[in-house]
């Protein structure tokens, strides 16, 4: 028996008109051809399918139950074949993204995503960079969004935003900096509140302040940036917040006060990054595009 889906696709068509002409013309194609394939079908299952009468096509038993079953596999392979299309196109999209991103951009970019035809099959992965960069390289994400470029020549990363840090803690904290805006490297290491060693976002800090991670009093180990700035927020110390993050953190944070560095700012690229040996064609670029446009609403926030 050798059945092919062209058999079936013909033989549902002729089902679906109960006339060869007009199921010939559904499929494009001549009456003839559609005949033979017909005949072909039923050499291959060694039984009548289909009758001829005045009043058109009529099946017969063995028609009704090979209809069934060409119906259910043809489905099973338009599943497969959405299944195997591009990431971000139809197929299932493996997206990854660090915590101190996460929160904050994915409200803004699901809605564009979905209506995009990008996130309809979204799986979302959040881990530290690391982790993320891992997954990504032995393809169990498709993409990832981070904050520190990769050093890999596997990995190929586009930029999508410029996202400054800002200050923040109670006013009282604050206020006690002074009256003018206080510069990373002059921050006292003992007010500052970390997140712990692999967060990036805890190393760039350090990084822009010119100190190590022993410098800081107060490491949070592994607490997410929320946990940092209602501890901040209680005056327990001051901490980086991401522009990204202001509006969330501040409304979640009664207390909460961010104010931004003088210039030049310190800020991070959030970047997002692929295999450099995965076809991008269409749907990396569409990815970052919403990216970079579900961000806009974050970085408008105006600060003193």
């Amino acid at each position: 028996m050798n059945i092919t889906l062209r058999q079936l696709r013909y033989f549902l068509a002729l089902t679906q008109e109960a006339h060869f002409t007009r199921a010939a013309e559904v499929m494009n194609v001549t009456q003839p051809a559609l005949s033979m394939q017909i005949r072909a079908l039923e050499e291959a299952v060694r039984a009548r399918l289909v009758e001829r009468t005045p009043a058109g096509v009529v099946l017969t038993p063995k028609g009704r139950a090979l209809e069934d079953h060409a119906r259910r596999v043809l489905a099973q392979m338009s599943v497969l074949e959405q299944g195997m299309r591009q990431p971000g196109q139809g197929g299932r999209l493996m997206l990854g993204m660090i915590p101190t991103v996460a929160p904050y951009l994915l409200p803004e970019a699901l809605p564009m995503l979905r209506a995009r035809d990008i996130g309809q099959d979204l799986h979302l992965r959040e881990a530290l960079t690391d982790r993320l960069l891992d997954e990504l390289s032995n393809g169990r994400l498709d993409a990832i969004v981070v904050a520190s470029p990769p050093e890999d020549d596997g990995f190929a990363a586009v930029p999508l935003f410029t996202d400054r840090f800002l200050l923040a803690g109670s006013e009282a904290r604050l206020a006690g900096l002074g009256p003018r805006a206080v510069s990373p490297t002059a921050l006292d290491p003992g007010q500052l509140l970390l997140l712990d060693e692999g967060h990036c976002l805890g190393d760039q800090a350090l990084e822009v302040c010119g100190l190590g991670r022993r410098s800081s009093r107060l490491d949070m180990g592994a607490a997410s940036l929320s946990t940092l700035c209602r501890l901040a927020a209680q005056g327990m110390g001051l901490t980086f917040l991401p522009q990204i993050a202001r509006r969330q953190e501040l409304a979640a944070a009664p207390g909460l006060k961010a104010v931004a560095f003088p210039e030049p700012q310190p800020a991070r690229q959030v970047m997002l990054v692929h295999r450099a040996s995965t076809p991008t064609a269409g749907w990396f670029d569409d990815l970052a595009s919403v990216m970079r446009a579900a961000a806009q609403p974050l970085l408008r926030d105006d600060i003193a």
